[in-house]
């Protein structure tokens, strides 16, 4: 053991260069912004010149670069001047890499880009400072260094009077994106993981099955329902009569319901999916949308007034439809969606909420799932067309499924209209508001299937059969549990998608073992001065006023004894990271460059001294799970894999990495990314160093250092493997690879900064056994 903890804290002192202070030692890009004219009139269009130097036999990567390395980008920030912009690069030299596989563009020198910038119209007379952050990858033949950032300025005077002077960009100049001061649009490649969003959270697997269950139930719904006959009478047989041609327009007709709805899926991609989009899900312009949507769509189910696609355009569908052949039939499966829209609309509004922060294939993928549900029922009677004859009927009773959808699409609204008031800190939609409006909600409902409310659906004379009865009947009794949580009573899996109390007694099911544990929100440095004075740890949980998952684990998982036990003796602090304000953004940061998630729930116990024990991401419903982590005597041991910044190592599932098994062995460690061309061409060597020697008692361990973790780790090893140990390290280095190789005992033999030799390697692996 003490060799482990020689090993650890001979790491975090001597040998790594911790923290995120970027030393100019390791910046090889000079830059400089500079604006050919002085003055400017507001409003007016006005050209940058960002100029690069690039140290001799480094280069740059391109904005346009393929993945692989990390491309170039550029943020305006802190000027209030600019309204948008947008960045011209000069041709890159591209060529293939074999070590990314595929083609890579770069610079090298002297390099110019050029940014177009737009002032906004109501600018004051008078100077401003215009202030561009270049983000940005360098590598040498032997090392990369991680991206850079640099800020340069530059100033222009303000004035009504002066001539508007006209922007040329230079031929063969290529047009980047365009850019907004406020949200700005050239980023890096990398895809920055995002918080789980409604039935996200399932995995895409789940997800899809969800989606198909949806367009399964869509079918039942009054306006899809009653067409199966009549839609299946049009193509069933149509022209030959015979089975197969029945079939293949069935099929084509099926084509045409997943066009129209995937074609959906596409434009939420375009709209809302783009890489980078963070938090979407606790986003106040989205949910407040789906609020007002699903409000529209619930009043419409209720009968308020009806939702129909304009006559015009369905006419001219349905005329076209009637020519037959495969073309006419594809085009009745489209006329057939938008008709049925009014139906299908919520299903599909939930399913693309739940997908929109998520990664960008699964609006589209959702779409396709949810569209082969509401179309199988056409292909199943096609195959079985003697069927039709036994379905049901439609009557009163799809009218009362409308009904009762429109319930509950409204009691779906209000979780979106609580997000909004959430993030926003208004307390109009507290706790109590929103179990009355739903116990109300749900009563009526059920009190409508029971005949007590007079709405379409159910005639005065209509025989109140079981079915209709026991689901009244439930309905009213879900909506009367829901009133002992007006009175600090726990509801279970609801208390996921309620508002949390604002006020409870000591003792209540709520509030009782949850508010015992003290948390204090947004302080974090206020927790490690009470833990330094209690001796205490401290737990930190990344959290969001939106983020279903975070109250779940509050609600269901905190309060039993054997968490909140330990828990108890800790210092437990919330950072919120999906508000509107400064400390929000703060703390986002601070998980993004420390732990390289923006995910949440994400919990990392430190001790007094702000070293990193041990992290924890999602929920859980394990109590064992969440205690391994929580258990003192488990992150004593994990303190001693401390090698950056007081931050453990991880292996690619997020578990911390011990190094147990390193005891008594020589270690050969290596810091690597993906991105690192020097890093990929001493994998090999490390293969065969690894096949040779470990049967001898040499441990090759690889620490990967990029900031997206495992999400670009694990599809690397597919493509490239990496034979020996592979770990998650966090904090930086000023350029990789680095490789260090320890004695049996822990102590350092010999470190190599950058690209190393192999018989150097191999010799400092012979130095350390012959040592320690």
């Amino acid at each position: 053991m003490r060799a482990v903890f020689l090993f650890a804290a001979f790491f975090a002192v001597a040998f790594v260069q911790p923290g995120f202070a970027q030393s100019e030692k390791f910046n090889h890009v000079q830059w400089k912004l500079t604006l050919p004219q002085t003055s400017a009139p507001p409003g007016s269009t006005v050209l940058g010149r960002l100029d690069a130097t690039v140290d001799p036999e480094w280069h740059m990567y391109s904005f346009t670069t393929p993945p692989g390395p990390i491309p170039t980008s550029v943020e305006v920030k802190d000027s209030p001047a600019v309204e948008k912009f947008t960045i011209f690069q000069p041709p890159p030299t591209r060529k293939f890499d074999a070590n990314f596989t595929s083609d890579t563009e770069t610079y090298e020198g002297a390099q110019t880009f050029y940014a177009r910038i737009e002032l906004k119209k109501d600018l004051a007379t008078g100077p401003v400072t215009l202030t561009f952050v270049p983000r940005y990858q360098t590598c040498s033949g032997t090392s990369c260094i991680p991206p850079r950032t640099r800020t340069v300025t530059a100033n222009l005077n303000i004035a009504p009077a002066a001539p508007e002077v006209a922007v040329n960009i230079p031929a063969g100049y290529l047009e980047v994106k365009d850019g907004d001061p406020q949200a700005p649009a050239i980023t890096s490649a990398a895809v920055v993981p995002v918080s789980k969003a409604l039935a996200a959270d399932t995995g895409l697997g789940g997800f899809l099955m969800l989606a198909f269950g949806f367009g399964c139930a869509a079918v039942f719904t009054p306006c899809v329902f009653p067409m199966i006959p009549i839609t299946m009478s049009y193509f069933v047989g149509q022209n030959t009569g015979a089975k197969p041609g029945g079939l293949r327009q069935a099929i084509t007709f099926c084509l045409g319901i997943m066009v129209l709805f995937s074609g959906l899926g596409l434009l939420v991609t375009a709209l809302v999916g783009p890489a980078g989009v963070v938090q979407l899900g606790s986003n106040v312009w989205v949910n407040g949308f789906i609020a007002v949507v699903f409000f529209v769509f619930g009043l419409s189910l209720l009968g308020a007034f009806e939702i129909t696609i304009p006559s015009g355009i369905l006419t001219k569908l349905n005329n076209a439809s009637g020519q037959g052949g495969v073309l006419g039939t594809l085009l009745m499966g489209l006329t057939f969606a938008l008709a049925s829209f009014a139906c299908v609309g919520p299903f599909m509004g939930t399913l693309l909420a739940a997908s929109v922060g998520a990664e960008k294939t699964r609006p589209v993928l959702g779409m396709v799932a949810f569209s082969g549900g509401l179309a199988m029922p056409f292909f199943l009677l096609a195959l079985f067309p003697n069927v039709l004859r036994k379905l049901p009927r439609s009557g009163e009773w799809m009218a009362r499924i409308k009904v009762v959808m429109g319930f509950g699409v409204l009691a779906a609204m209000l979780k979106y209209a609580h997000n909004v008031d959430d993030v926003m800190q208004w307390g109009i939609l507290t706790r109590e508001r929103f179990l009355s409006a739903w116990i109300v909600l749900f009563a009526v409902a059920g009190f409508y299937l029971l005949g007590f409310v007079r709405l379409p659906g159910i005639s005065r004379d209509h025989e109140l059969g079981a079915p209709r009865l026991l689901i009244g009947l439930t309905m009213v009794a879900f909506g009367l549990s829901l009133v002992p949580g007006m009175y600090c009573q726990r509801l279970g899996e609801i208390e996921t998608y309620l508002p949390p109390p604002d006020a409870c007694p000591i003792g209540s099911p709520v509030g009782g073992d949850t508010n015992q544990l003290a948390w204090m929100e947004n302080d974090l440095d206020g927790a490690f001065v009470r833990a330094k004075a209690e001796n205490k740890r401290v737990l930190v949980d990344f959290t969001g006023d939106s983020c279903t998952n975070c109250k779940w684990m509050k609600a269901n998982l905190f309060p039993r004894p054997e968490i909140s036990s330990v828990m108890k003796n800790m210092v437990l602090v919330e950072l919120y990271t999906d508000r509107t304000d400064e400390a929000a953004k703060k703390f986002q940061k601070l998980e993004e460059d420390q732990f390289q998630t923006v995910a949440i729930p994400f919990y990392v116990l430190y001790d007094s001294s702000r070293n990193v024990l041990a992290t924890f991401a999602d929920r859980t419903a394990d109590s064992a799970q969440y205690l391994t982590f929580l258990n003192p005597a488990s992150t004593a041991k994990t303190a001693a894999t401390t090698p950056l910044d007081g931050s453990p190592f991880h292996t690619l599932d997020g578990a911390a990495l011990s190094t147990a098994a390193w005891k008594g062995k020589v270690v050969v460690l290596n810091y690597w990314a993906t991105w690192c061309v020097p890093c990929r061409q001493e994998i090999p060597e490390f293969n065969r160093i690894h096949e040779e020697m470990s049967a001898k008692g040499v441990e090759v361990v690889g620490i990967s250092m990029d900031e997206e973790g495992a999400s670009v780790v694990k599809p690397f090893l597919e493509k490239t493997p990496m034979r020996y140990t592979i770990g998650l390290g966090t904090g930086s280095l000023d350029n990789l690879p680095v490789t260090i190789v320890f004695d049996r005992a822990g102590k350092p033999v010999q470190r190599f900064d950058g690209l190393a030799k192999p018989e150097e390697i191999r010799a400092a692996v012979a130095k350390a056994q012959t040592t320690g």
